[in-house]
């Protein structure tokens, strides 16, 4: 499908490199000052709500959401509506439940809610190593896909050094906007993209219902058609199966997404750059609106690859379905070469090209932001550190992570790493979701707790991952011609969500029986803050 002429690929080359030039730009005008801590990590609280949420979900619109779900919603049907509306559903759950307590507790990092009553070297370690954990799974996904996907927009040959030098340029990319942009350099990109990725994704909605005369029940028979699933389109089990087992693992997954993708770290610390509790709240109220209708133009977005593309053509361009929306957004125009079609493509591709950078940039600021503020500021300089040593350790950091990550991108490139997006989720609703609920409306959570259903439940979601059939056993897993799974499951999150939740629970009994004092000081701690915490009290 993809038989463009060098003149559309002329076309998208040119956006691309506006896109950038225009958005490096951005990034270093909104720059912070070198000693200016609040500045690099909040951008001086000074967003308005409309801006603030525009960014939340810049960050928590990713590519995988934009380019995955897609893809899923046109090869699986059913599974990929519930995907679309989890996703959804896992923001809402965070505005009404924890956004405006993070905003309360929180400075500029996950480490500053959590150390609020359980200050210390090892709550702050902790912190950083699932921030990390959560993070780079995310990001090495990422850029891993960005080189087969710019291979295919591009139109070069997908061989492996030119998929290395995509993944290399769009590392580059990433950690000058992270580096540079601090807090307020990446949510202008943020909302450069969202702004972007809703108006290009409106625009290919409206074609494909257009092109159905703006019949839903037209679109979803041809959907149906184009799928070659026949009536199991609408039936659950395309994407993991129908047996027991499998309905167990794609409920567990839905769950998993629910709780886990909203808690994931470059997502919470969007929360603390609002100025006071209502502004959060007006924030959170933007970023649902937003992030609910991207997710309905999704759905139609899938539906309509479905319909006028095809299953068989979209699988053989990449089995995952990944480049669906940009396959239908050829379908959509008025032939190879015209201007509507080249016009068409170069949106959506320069979006999608977008979104990969601001996506992995927000990542790779919480990485480094942890880094610094977590782990060099405060567990190693026991909260000593200047400002500009501070700042000056952020910079490099960021150089670091985003220098991991790509190097790690690039050793997997030729993987199917897809299961590290679901490792990365499940981390969050294992292992962050049950500290962050905690550590907010439990008096009596201690540090033992904390620590246990931090490492174990992160622990607890890498084991299963690993020893699950995404990653060995079955035709679509990592390893295919492997087999050293036990876990019958290909989402952790049903075991592991329970399993963080159970280990902090036990470890706070646990330091209740054996140290009092400990515990009755965490308690204590809580108590004093716990007006400003949950109703914003001074």
């Amino acid at each position: 499908m993809n038989d463009f002429g060098t003149g559309t690929q002329t076309v998208v080359l040119v956006l691309f490199t506006a896109l950038v030039t225009f958005t490096l730009l951005m990034c270093v005008m909104a720059g912070p000052d070198r000693d200016d801590l609040t500045n690099f990590y909040t951008g001086y609280l000074s967003l308005t709500p409309l801006k603030n949420g525009l960014a939340i979900a810049g960050d928590y619109i990713s590519a995988a959401t934009v380019l995955s779900t897609t893809g899923i919603i046109a090869l699986a049907g059913y599974d990929g509506y519930v995907l679309a509306v989890s996703t959804a559903l896992s923001l809402v759950l965070l505005m009404f439940l924890l956004a405006e307590p993070l905003r309360n507790a929180g400075s500029f990092t996950m480490g500053d809610v959590l150390a609020r009553t359980m200050p210390g070297r090892a709550t702050r370690v902790a912190s950083c190593a699932v921030t990390l954990s959560a993070t780079l799974p995310f990001l090495v996904v990422q850029l891993s896909g960005a080189g087969s996907l710019l291979t295919f927009i591009l139109g070069i040959p997908h061989v492996a050094g030119a998929r290395t030098t995509c993944i290399v340029l769009v590392g580059s990319l990433m950690i000058i906007y992270a580096a540079l942009g601090g807090m307020r350099g990446t949510a202008l990109i943020q909302m450069i993209k969202i702004v972007l990725l809703l108006g290009t994704s409106a625009t290919v909605a409206v074609l494909v219902m257009n092109r159905f005369d703006w019949s839903p029940d037209a679109v979803l028979q041809a959907a149906r058609r184009g799928s070659g699933a026949g009536p199991a389109f609408f039936q659950q089990g395309l994407q993991l199966g129908t047996s027991a087992v499998d309905r167990l693992d794609f409920a567990g997954l839905q769950i998993t997404v629910i709780l886990g993708a909203a808690c994931l770290p470059h997502i919470t610390m969007r929360l603390y750059s609002a100025r006071d509790a209502p502004a959060v709240r007006r924030s959170m109220s933007w970023a649902v609106g937003t992030v609910t209708t991207f997710c309905l133009l999704v759905i139609i977005m899938g539906t309509g690859a479905a319909a006028l593309v095809g299953s068989r053509y979209i699988t053989a361009a990449d089995p995952h379905g990944r480049t669906s929306v940009l396959m239908l957004s050829q379908a959509l125009g008025d032939g190879a070469g015209s201007v509507g079609t080249t016009v068409l493509y170069a949106a959506m591709a320069g979006t999608v090209f977008i979104t990969l950078l601001s996506s992995v940039a927000g990542m790779t600021l919480a990485a480094a932001s942890s880094l610094a503020h977590d782990l060099f500021a405060h567990a190693v300089r026991r909260g000593r550190a200047t400002p500009r040593t501070e700042m000056t350790v952020a910079a490099w950091t960021s150089v670091a992570v985003g220098t991991v990550a790509v190097a790690l991108a690039t050793l997997v490139e030729d993987w199917d790493v897809g299961v590290l997006t679901t490792l990365a989720i499940c981390i969050g609703a294992s292992a962050v979701a049950p500290a962050l609920t905690y550590s907010l409306f439990w008096r009596g959570f201690t540090r033992t707790g904390l620590l246990a259903s931090l490492y174990g439940g992160a622990a607890c979601a890498l084991v299963l991952m690993v020893f699950s059939k995404a990653v060995s056993g079955t035709p679509s897993a990592v390893f295919p011609n492997a087999d050293f799974g036990w876990f019958p499951m290909q989402s952790a999150g049903l075991v592991s969500v329970p399993f963080g939740y159970l280990a902090g629970w036990l470890g706070s009994r646990l330091e209740h029986r054996r140290r009092a004092a400990g515990s009755l000081e965490s308690r204590r701690l809580y108590e004093e803050s716990e007006a400003r915490l949950l109703a914003a009290a001074e």
